[in-house]
């Protein structure tokens, strides 16, 4: 995102739009690749009530949210860019407020990975996953990420 300072991301968390909906989708492709036919779409302030839930010490993928949509909504999958533009609003919007904080550092990408995305960034983020007890590696020489160590044997299960 660009001109996160210039957005009011608390109102783009509340705008549901026509969300939650499904989706049928029938290129061969995805179905293979999302394993069927059934692509539910989860409001913003859906992806802010679970990340909020996710307690000091443990994290969580945005694909688990992702799979535990999908479960409780009978779709095969839930839809992944709106997912990832989503988390990203709820951790601007929790940024932009002074109170009833999410704590966004806990939601990581595929993998473990940190979130450039992030207010602060990568260091930000970092820096509080540590504060928790977290250890982060940092992997690559050109194309350099950032994983919190062991990040399976801390996930929260929704």
């Amino acid at each position: 995102m660009a001109n996160e300072n210039e957005k009011d991301f608390n109102a783009m968390l509340h705008d549901c739009k026509d969300m939650p909906k499904y989706q049928t989708i029938t290129d061969r492709k995805s179905i293979e690749k999302y394993g069927g036919t059934q692509m539910y779409f989860a409001p913003p302030i859906d992806y802010d009530t679970v990340m909020k839930r996710i307690p000091f010490g443990k994290v969580i993928t945005i694909g688990k949210i992702r799979e535990y949509f999908a479960k409780a909504n009978n779709a095969d999958f839930t839809e992944p860019i709106t997912a990832g533009v989503f988390v990203s609003i709820a951790a601007w919007a929790s940024y932009q407020r002074s109170d009833n904080e999410t704590p966004y550092w806990r939601t990581l990408k595929a993998n473990g990975e940190l979130n450039v995305k992030y207010p602060g960034g990568i260091q930000a983020q970092k820096e509080k996953l540590e504060a928790e007890g977290h250890t982060i590696l940092r992997k690559g020489r050109t194309n350099v990420r950032h994983y919190v160590k062991d990040y399976e044997k801390k996930l929260f299960e929704l």
